[in-house]
């Protein structure tokens, strides 16, 4: 840590490697504090779009795929609902290897095992005070630390956070369990007020989990083991990985002239779908190029209007999602259309009042469709109502 930095970067996971990897390339000397030691575990499901990927970054991320999601799985109650998609355009990720992964293409200075203490701002720069008693100076820092962020208290941001709390687990499987979750995630609902389970699977195990937001003492484990084990998946001497997870409140402050927060740091996780890596790299990459224009101060207004702006929409139906999880889910997940908008929604080509829009505005064709379908049934066999299925629901999920 010899000599200024232009970029000091807090976080090594996606929202500080992204800022990285473009701030290197743009010819910044930037240096990472990370205070594991990569590759590190970190509690994700891992799910990406991999049309994000591609736009976002001129190399291919395939060497740290796990699994192709085929499919998607929605539980409530005692009904699964399996909707296929057609060109696997969501990824599955182990983020130990994934966030290591993009590092190594940023060209930055890398300390890892060094936990940072605090963070001074001054009228010309930044003072980053490492755990160990050691400083480096720089004109800008990144926090990109996650939710419990010491770059954010350091420089008096996000005072008034939220948080949901999430457990995840990575738990091996025998093959036949393994071979029945393979072709995607499974979102289980109804046996939380304010939240779900998943089921992910990876290249030879599953990530399993459960959030949500102001549950009671205790309840996540038990309601983690509960369901999970009604699906063949023991949790018997398996660890437990509590994390905090940001709820996204609405517009605030994320910078100050000289400190810019990124990823969970700055509270960017999808207050409905808890997704976060997507955010979180998108995140990184409008901090770097706040610096890089000059205009740091107009950071959190870019974020708030590319980013925050469409979750601020969630926000109020959410809580509605909620309250009628059972009709809002049959309601939803067979209808291939929805599954198709919250696809396009994760891979940036879609927000979520266009999501709103497109499920309204399908539901005529969907019950039409399901109709004719069910006649068809009758006259042919199932065979003949899966065919009139498939050749109206070949178009979504492109």
């Amino acid at each position: 840590m010899n000599g200024a930095y232009e970029v000091i970067i807090v976080g090594a996971g996606p929202a500080g490697a992204a800022a990285a990897y473009f701030l290197g390339e743009a010819g910044k000397r930037v240096l990472v504090l990370e205070k594991a030691n990569l590759p590190r575990y970190k509690a994700c499901g891992g799910g990406v779009s991999s049309h994000f990927l591609e736009k976002q970054f001129p190399f291919s991320l395939d060497p740290v795929i796990d699994r192709s999601v085929n499919s998607i799985s929605y539980i409530f109650g005692k009904r699964m609902v399996t909707v296929p998609l057609h060109d696997q355009a969501v990824r599955l990720v182990m983020r130990d290897r994934f966030d290591a992964y993009l590092l190594a293409h940023a060209r930055a200075d890398v300390c890892q095992g060094l936990a940072v203490h605090r963070v001074l701002e001054t009228p010309t720069g930044v003072l980053v005070e490492t755990a160990d008693g050691q400083s480096v100076a720089g004109r800008f820092v990144i926090g990109a630390d996650g939710a419990n962020s010491v770059v954010a208290q350091s420089a008096g941001l996000r005072r008034r956070k939220v948080m949901a709390a999430a457990i995840e687990a990575e738990v091996p499987v025998p093959a036949e369990v393994l071979h029945r979750f393979a072709e995607g995630p499974a979102f289980i609902f109804g046996h939380l007020r304010l939240g779900y389970l998943w089921i992910f699977p990876k290249a030879d195990h599953l990530s399993v989990g459960i959030g949500a937001l102001h549950p009671k003492p205790g309840e996540l484990q038990a309601t983690l083991r509960r369901v999970m084990a009604n699906y063949g998946i023991s949790l018997d001497n398996v660890p437990l990985h509590g994390h905090p997870v940001p709820v996204y409140l609405g517009r605030e402050p994320i910078a100050t002239k000289r400190v810019l927060l990124a990823g969970d740091a700055a509270g960017l996780v999808d207050p409905f779908l808890g997704e976060g890596i997507r955010l979180a790299i998108e995140s990184g990459r409008l901090a770097a190029e706040a610096i890089l224009s000059g205009q740091p101060d107009h950071y959190s207004d870019q974020v708030y209007r590319q980013i925050g702006r469409n979750y601020t929409f969630i926000l109020g139906i959410a809580p509605l999602f909620y309250s009628f999880q059972t009709a809002s889910l049959a309601l939803l997940a067979p209808n291939p259309f929805a599954t198709e908008a919250f696809v396009d929604l994760v891979s940036g080509r879609a927000s979520y009042p266009e999501v709103m829009l497109r499920i309204i505005g399908s539901l005529p064709l969907y019950l039409l469709v399901e109709g004719i379908a069910a006649c068809a049934g009758l006259l042919g066999g199932s065979s003949r109502r899966d065919e009139v299925r498939a050749a109206v629901y070949a178009g979504p999920n492109r």
